[in-house]
């Protein structure tokens, strides 16, 4: 028995670490999901300026794991293959990007996507202050039509991905259902 007790304390001490990798690394992510929407929410709950123009009040953005998903594998892209661009090499654009990597339109009333792009910046206070200097950048993270978000970086590419839903009220669920209300699909 003695023999197995150093395998046994050996093992014991890297699960233990291995345990605290994990928690730090899920605790890592958590927090850079959080600082990002604090950041973005305490402006969009003050408003501001873009530009010229003022950007009234707009409601909190939520995050989500498709927009999320999208992000990183842009980032990912465009680190390894050394471009900057919202259009893929491969072709893909960034709507092929979200709606390929779960974020669908179909079966919502309403439905908006946007994008912003950085590189180089080593902080998320950092990156966030430069798309807010940014006009068309500061519109994406004001418009009161995106409603979630999500953010990756990667080797110093930064993807942040907006999308807007809307879902049908149960009257006009209703409607659908019973053929009284047809739903048209714009191009």
């Amino acid at each position: 028995m003695k023999k197995y007790i150093p395998g046994i304390i050996l093992s014991l001490f890297v699960l233990a670490f291995s345990s605290f990798i994990f928690i730090n690394r899920v605790n890592d992510d958590a927090s850079f999901k959080q600082d990002f929407l604090d950041l973005i929410n305490e402006t969009r709950a003050k408003g501001c300026k873009c530009g010229n123009t003022y950007m009234p009040p707009a409601p909190p953005m939520v995050w989500n794991s498709d927009l999320e998903e999208a992000a990183r594998g842009h980032a990912k892209d465009m680190a390894k293959q050394n471009y900057f661009s919202h259009d893929s090499k491969d072709g893909r654009s960034m709507n092929t990007r979200i709606v390929t990597a779960g974020y669908i339109f179909k079966g919502w009333k309403s439905f908006m996507i946007g994008e912003n792009i950085a590189q180089g910046q080593t902080t998320i206070p950092e990156v966030m202050a430069g798309w807010f200097k940014s006009e068309g950048h500061c519109k994406n993270l004001m418009n009161p039509g995106f409603k979630e978000v999500g953010v990756a970086e990667y080797n110093k590419y930064w993807v942040q991905d907006f999308g807007g839903r809307e879902a049908f009220s149960k009257e006009q669920q209703e409607l659908i259902k019973s053929g009284k209300y047809r739903l048209i699909q714009k191009d």
